[in-house]
This record gives C-alpha cells, sequence and structure tokens, in this order.
C-alpha cells in the first residue's frame, strides 16, 4: 500500500466512478482501475463492488474510507506547515467571498500573502452566498468566505476571522456631537438605511436587537439598498444613520465624512465563516490560505 493508492481510492469512491476519479485526478481510467486493483491485493479484498449500472463500496470499502481521507489530510496538513519553511509553495487556489469580505477584508490580507508565498495564484470571485454555495457544489471553487452561517448537509463551515458591526452616522449628526455614553434606545429614535434584507450585515443586526427586545420591524427605515458603498453614500448625505463592518468604512472615518460610534449597551460582533464540500480535500493552497486567515484573527 502506498499514499498514492489511498488518494486514487478515495477520490473513486468520492466522485462515485472510475472515469470521474481519472478526470479529477488527471489519469487514464485504466490507471486509476490498476492502482485500485492493487490496493485491494495489498489487503486481499474487494473494496468496490462494480457493476453495469453503478459502483458501490464493500464493507472493507467503507472502512477504509474515512482512514484514507485522515490520510490525506494529514499529508497535505503536513506540507503546508512545512512549505511555510520553505516558501516553495505553489497552485491555484479558487475562492468566493460575499461582498464585504470580498470588497473591504480580504484586499488588505491578499497582499501580504502573495508576498509571502509569491507563487501561489488566487482568483477570487465577489458573490452572494447562494452563489458560493452553488458554485463550490460544482467544484469550481475550492472554498467561499461567507459573514453569516449556514447549514448544508455537504458542506464544512469553520470560523476564521472576526468582524463587528458599529453604528455609522453622518459628520454633523446629532449623535456625533455626543460626549455622553449612547445607549440603543437613543439610536432607534433615529431614521435608518440598510443593506437589503438578507445581507449578512442586516441579519447581525437584526438578531442583536431581537436579542435585546426590540422589534427590527419597527425601525423607521427611509432606505434599503443593496451594496455596502451605496449605505455608506447615503449616510454621507445625511439620509440616515446606519450599522457597517469597521472594516468598510476606515477610509471614510479618516477623511472625516462619517463617524463610528460605540453603542454602550451592545455588542454587535460576528464571525467570518469558511465553507467547503465535506467530501472535497482542500489543496494544500487553500489551507494554507485558511491558516492564514485565522493566524491574523489571533
Amino acid at each position: 500500500m502506498n499514499f498514492h493508492q489511498l488518494h486514487i481510492f478515495y477520490t473513486v469512491a468520492e466522485r462515485g466512478s472510475f472515469s470521474a476519479a481519472a478526470q479529477a485526478l488527471h489519469m487514464s481510467q485504466p490507471a486509476v482501475t490498476m492502482q485500485v486493483q492493487a490496493l485491494e491485493e495489498y489487503f486481499g479484498t474487494k473494496l468496490l463492488i462494480r457493476s453495469t449500472k453503478r459502483m458501490e463500496l464493500s464493507e472493507a470499502g467503507r472502512t477504509l474510507l474515512p482512514f484514507a481521507r485522515k490520510s490525506l489530510e494529514l499529508s497535505q496538513e503536513t506540507d503546508a506547515a512545512m512549505a511555510a519553511f520553505s516558501n516553495k509553495l505553489q497552485g491555484r487556489l479558487q475562492l468566493g467571498a460575499s461582498l464585504t469580505i470580498g470588497e473591504y477584508v480580504l484586499p488588505r490580507l491578499l497582499g501580504p500573502f502573495g508576498r509571502e508565498y509569491p507563487d501561489i495564484s488566487i482568483m477570487l470571485k465577489v458573490m452572494n452566498t447562494t452563489q458560493i454555495l452553488e458554485e463550490i457544489a460544482s467544484h469550481q471553487l475550492n472554498f467561499g468566505l461567507i459573514e453569516a452561517p449556514v447549514e448544508h448537509p455537504d458542506m464544512v463551515l469553520d470560523a476564521v476571522m472576526e468582524d463587528e458591526l458599529k453604528l455609522i452616522v453622518p459628520s454633523s449628526h446629532p449623535l456625533a456631537q455626543r460626549e455622553d455614553a449612547i445607549y440603543l434606545k437613543d439610536v432607534l429614535t433615529y431614521p435608518f438605511v440598510l443593506r437589503e434584507k438578507g445581507s449578512g450585515t442586516r441579519k447581525v443586526m437584526e438578531d442583536v436587537l431581537l436579542e435585546r427586545g426590540h422589534d427590527p420591524e419597527s425601525i423607521q427605515t427611509v432606505m434599503e439598498l443593496g451594496s455596502t458603498g451605496a449605505v455608506k453614500s447615503a449616510v454621507e448625505e445625511g439620509l440616515g444613520i446606519t450599522m457597517l463592518s469597521t472594516s468598510t468604512v476606515k477610509h471614510e472615518t479618516a477623511l472625516g465624512l462619517v463617524k463610528m460610534i460605540d453603542i454602550a449597551d451592545a455588542s454587535f460582533k460576528r464571525n467570518f465563516y469558511s465553507i467547503h464540500l465535506r467530501s472535497a480535500l482542500l489543496p494544500m493552497s487553500a489551507m494554507t490560505f485558511l491558516a492564514y486567515l485565522r493566524e491574523r484573527r489571533r
């Protein structure tokens, strides 16, 4: 038995056929079949039951599958850990990110990561969570980064970064002039400009309001907009106040266009999550990038 044979067996089992595994592994189908047969000879038992209609795992194959996966994951983790010392990590990283992460968080992180791992090429798609899940499921993306947790039976979710929403008001707003503590009841007396319903940012705000005994529907909402940039522009123009991630308003606060305010009796913290197929082994480039994000989180 060798690692290469385990990798081939695992890919056949997860892809459901020798032809699909051969395509994924860039091998010929006879070569894949030969390696699986060699593994069966090593263990002295059938691992796969072949028929004209479908291919199934035998009882021995079902027993071997989780061990094969653990072996592959350990190998990848080992390679990723040692590559950090040689800076020889290579590969193409394909990921999707939701709006706030893709437009405001990742750009600050991709530069340092690229300098540390110059031979990893990154292809980033900024899209909504539903689109990210669809492209992961169809193997077009290695993994995604999303703003709110989702439940999907075929995918693994993991918190990799932390974020916080703050109250954002125009620089001339009455709340911007206050020097005493500002409470949630004070804030809710003013009109809001908000992201559209269903956005990760709005969900965090509404969840905290519910926890504090406030009905999100009672907020005086003067405008709902489909992008963070549009919300910021509306707040700058004095159309209302809002709740946004601190990472999205650094430029505007530095220029004095808006003011970021702490609410004394409410905290709007959240996690950003990575998500990938449960059955897929992440490439070493993806594992390294996620480890990089977790390190920045600490």
